[in-house]
C-alpha cells in the first residue's frame, strides 16, 4: 500500500539543510496496523504529514496504492487523500464556524455524496459514538476529550483505506483512550490499514508492529 524509498525532509537553516527526516525507507501492506514512536523531536509527525500528503518530502519516491505520489500535482494528490486517506489530528484541526453534525458531515460532501445518504452516515456514526446530543454544539462548546472524539469521528466518516492518527488519545482520559483505541482495533479488523503516532507504550501494544524514530531515522530493532 505504501513505499517510502529514501525519503528526506529538511529545513535551510544559515544556507545549510536542516534534516528532519533523513533516508527513509518504509513498506506498509494493506491491513497493517502500525505505531511510530519516538521521542519529541524525531520526526514522527513529520512523516505522518508526508505519508498523509499534507507535506512534500525534499527528495526521495513515495508510492500509495501503486501511485507515485512524489510526481503528482497538488490536485492529484488531494482527490487520492479524498478518496483513501482519514486524518485524525492531535489539535483536532475542526471547524469552528461548523457544528458537531456540519463538522462530521464535511468529508462526506467533498465527495459528493447524496444528503439523504450524508443523513444516514452521519446518525450512524454519531450514534456509534454516543455524541448524537452534542450534534448542535459548536467546537468551542466542547471539552478537549469531546472535540477529539468528533475529530475521530470526521476521519471515519468516509470509510477510509487508511487512518492516519497523530496522538490519536493524547487529550482523552484513560478510559476514553482504551475506547478509541479499541474501536481502532476493530476496525482495523474490518480491513482499515492504520498508522499511528503514539509516545504510549500501552498504545503502541494495539499495533502489529512498531517503528521507532530517531533523530530523523529509522531505529532498526
Amino acid at each position: 500500500m505504501i513505499d517510502l524509498k529514501r525519503i528526506s525532509k529538511w529545513v535551510n537553516v544559515g544556507g545549510k539543510p536542516n534534516f528532519i527526516l533523513k533516508d527513509i525507507n518504509l513498506h506498509i501492506k494493506e491491513g497493517e496496523f502500525v505505531s511510530i514512536m519516538g521521542p519529541s523531536g524525531s520526526g514522527k509527525s513529520s512523516l505522518l504529514n508526508i505519508i498523509g500528503m499534507l507535506d512534500d518530502a525534499s527528495e526521495g519516491e513515495y508510492f500509495f496504492l501503486g501511485n507515485p505520489v512524489h510526481t503528482m500535482k497538488e490536485k492529484q494528490r488531494s482527490l487520492l487523500y479524498k478518496q483513501y486517506i482519514g486524518f485524525v489530528f492531535q489539535a483536532y484541526h475542526l471547524i469552528d464556524e461548523l457544528t458537531v453534525y456540519e463538522n462530521i458531515e464535511t468529508p462526506l460532501i467533498y465527495q459528493n455524496i447524496k444528503s439523504s445518504e450524508r443523513q444516514a452516515m452521519v446518525a450512524d456514526i454519531l450514534d456509534r459514538f454516543q455524541i448524537v446530543g452534542k450534534k448542535d454544539l459548536f467546537p468551542t462548546q466542547l471539552s478537549g476529550g469531546q472535540q477529539q472524539l468528533v475529530g475521530i469521528a470526521r476521519a471515519l466518516i468516509a470509510k477510509p483505506k487508511l487512518l492516519l492518527a497523530d496522538e490519536p488519545t493524547g487529550n482523552l482520559n484513560s478510559r476514553q483512550g482504551e475506547e478509541i483505541m479499541d474501536l481502532f482495533k476493530q476496525l482495523n479488523k474490518e480491513g482499515v490499514t492504520i498508522i499511528q503516532v503514539t509516545h504510549s507504550e500501552k498504545n503502541a501494544g494495539y499495533g502489529s508492529h512498531i517503528i521507532n524514530l530517531l533523530d530523523g531515522r529509522v531505529e532498526l530493532t
